[in-house]
This record gives structure tokens, C-alpha cells and sequence, in this order.
């Protein structure tokens, strides 16, 4: 991953006066949407870019070492290697981005990573995930246990009550003390952005996490009732374009909950594109939180150099 953003002091005069104007966001959302995607190779070619950059995700409570151990194989072999061949892409050490999973398993991907003789990173998410809402004792303790058990990437989540009663000072504090229990770990925070009340909170909630040292700033844990929207996309990835305008900063975007079908896919990456730049379209500065995207991305692989629809014993890890 990319250096480490440090932040800044707390300022609130950047987001003192701001207000999102949400018919145009709207209006843009819907253009996203609207798009036609891209078409054959040119599709296939996306689609294993996309695959570069997913955190593949396991955040149930029937978590065993078992299926974590499924998991991480997955991450390292994401493609079926003769449908690699056949794109001329098999010796290109196609894996997924990081394997994402909670506290308590993270030994287990880290053991099933080394076995596997890669090194992809071990993300886990902490601090009361996914509510937040357990004493901040507790959640720094939780980030520090999961750092120390091989987590390289912490996927926090925000107390939401500050947001919805505007105790801006108090998130930036608390969210500068999970950057200090992160040690060298990346820092990627999660706003819960279906529980913030409106756009321009989104706003200023992810220009206080990125003044506080966020490495990444995530839509939401994919427990809410609402998840990734192109709209919460839109404004956080212009709070993350004005940050980088004001401080030289890059920061990363991770969208994640409800984020399942291929050409899902290929319309987050043509937003990211469109609204930071071909240089954000690189696993340091851009995610995709999910947990059965990867197979439906295959699938659409399998169909492009087959010409049919795999059945489910022709892609049996997915």
C-alpha cells in the first residue's frame, strides 16, 4: 500500500459552511447508471482489474478457520487458471487486493496466507464493528490485538452519534487514537454512511477522518440498511479530491455492502476513474469491499472465453 497519510490539524473552518447540493449529486448518480458498460475484451480486461482491487471478505458469525482457509486460497487464485491461459494472463500474478476478516480470525489468514507462500495482505475490521458502539478502551485495545496477531490493514468503524450531534473535535480525537494503536498498520474508515443523516455530513464526516490520518475512507460495513450508493460515492470521492487539492495528501476510497454483480463493478471503477483520475485505479488508493463479487466476475470471464454459462460444478471455488 501507498505511504501513510498523516493528517493534518483539525480545521473546521473547511467544513464549517459546507452544504452538498443533492438534485446535482443526484443527477450524476444517475448518469453513472445509466452508462452502457464496455463490451467483450475490453470488458474482460476491466473485469480482471476489478478483481485487483477487492478486499474478498468474510464477516460472519460462522467463521471458522476452515472457510478463512477458503477464503485466502481464493484471494491467491481468484481466476480459474485455464481461463487465465486462454487471455494470456496466467503468469501475471493475478490475486485479489487483501483478505478482510474479523479480529478473531485473523491468525488464521495470516497462517493460511504464509502456507500459500504469498503475501497478500491480512485486513480486519475493529472497534465494536460493526455498531461501534462499545467504550473506546475496548476498541483501541481491539486494534492493537489484531495489529500484533499480523493485520497490516485496519478497517475501523466511526461512532456515529458524533456525526448526528456534530461533535466534530471528538471524532477527529478519537479517530487520531486509532491511527496511534495502528502503528504501521493502514488506517481505512469506515463512515456508516447509511446512518449519517444526509450528504453534507457524509461530507464533513470524511474530511475529519482524512484530517485525522485515514488512509482510506469506506462507505459502510455492509450491515446497514444502506450500503454503497453512488451518491455517498460522489460526495466522498469530492471530499477526497478537495483534500489532496488542499494538502497534497492521496487518500483512498473503499465502497463495500451490496456490491455483487460484474457490472456493478465496472461502473465503480468508471467513477473512480472519472472523478480522481486514472491514478486512483490502483489497489493503494482504491478498493471494493465484497464477498461474492469474485464470482460472479469469474462467471462473466468463463462466459467470455467459453461462450457459455458456467454451471456451478464448472467454478466450484466460487
Amino acid at each position: 500500500m501507498s505511504a501513510r497519510n498523516r493528517g493534518t490539524e483539525l480545521d473546521l473552518s473547511w467544513i464549517s459552511k459546507v452544504q452538498v447540493n443533492q438534485p446535482a449529486v443526484l443527477r450524476r448518480a444517475e448518469q453513472i447508471q445509466a452508462r452502457r458498460t464496455v463490451k467483450k475484451e475490453w470488458q474482460a480486461a476491466w473485469l480482471l482489474k476489478a478483481v485487483t482491487f477487492i478486499d474478498l471478505t468474510t464477516l460472519a458469525g460462522d467463521d471458522t478457520s476452515s472457510n478463512v482457509q477458503r477464503l485466502c486460497y481464493k484471494a491467491k487464485y481468484p481466476i480459474r487458471e485455464d481461463l487465465l491461459k486462454t487471455l494470456n494472463m496466467h503468469d501475471k500474478g493475478l490475486t485479489t487486493a487483501a483478505v478482510c476478516v474479523y479480529p478473531a480470525r485473523v491468525c488464521d489468514a495470516v497462517k493460511a496466507l504464509k502456507a500459500a507462500g504469498c503475501t497478500i495482505p491480512v485486513a480486519s475490521v475493529a472497534t465494536g464493528f460493526p455498531a461501534g458502539q462499545t467504550r473506546l478502551k475496548t476498541r483501541l485495545e481491539e486494534i492493537r490485538l489484531a495489529v500484533e496477531d499480523g493485520a497490516t490493514e485496519i478497517d475501523v468503524v466511526i461512532n456515529r452519534t458524533l456525526v448526528l450531534t456534530g461533535q466534530w473535535e471528538a471524532l477527529y480525537d478519537e479517530i487520531r487514537q486509532f491511527r496511534k494503536a495502528c502503528g504501521e498498520a493502514h488506517l481505512k474508515t469506515i463512515l456508516a454512511t447509511g446512518e449519517l443523516g444526509s450528504l453534507t455530513n457524509v461530507y464533513k464526516a470524511s474530511m475529519i477522518a482524512m484530517m485525522a490520518g485515514s488512509d482510506f475512507i469506506k462507505t459502510s460495513t455492509g450491515k446497514e440498511t444502506v450500503n454503497a450508493t453512488f451518491p455517498v460515492a460522489i460526495v466522498m470521492l469530492r471530499a477526497i479530491r478537495d483534500f489532496f487539492w488542499k494538502t497534497g495528501n492521496k487518500v483512498g476510497f473503499k465502497p463495500a455492502g451490496g456490491i455483487r454483480n460484474a457490472k456493478d463493478s465496472l461502473a465503480w471503477l468508471s467513477l473512480v476513474k472519472e472523478e480522481l483520475g486514472d491514478e486512483w485505479l490502483t489497489p493503494e488508493l482504491f478498493r471494493i469491499g465484497a464477498s461474492t463479487l469474485l464470482s460472479d466476475i469469474e462467471r462473466q470471464i468463463y462466459h467470455h472465453v467459453t461462450g457459455r454459462y458456467a454451471a456451478y460444478h464448472d467454478l466450484p471455488m466460487s
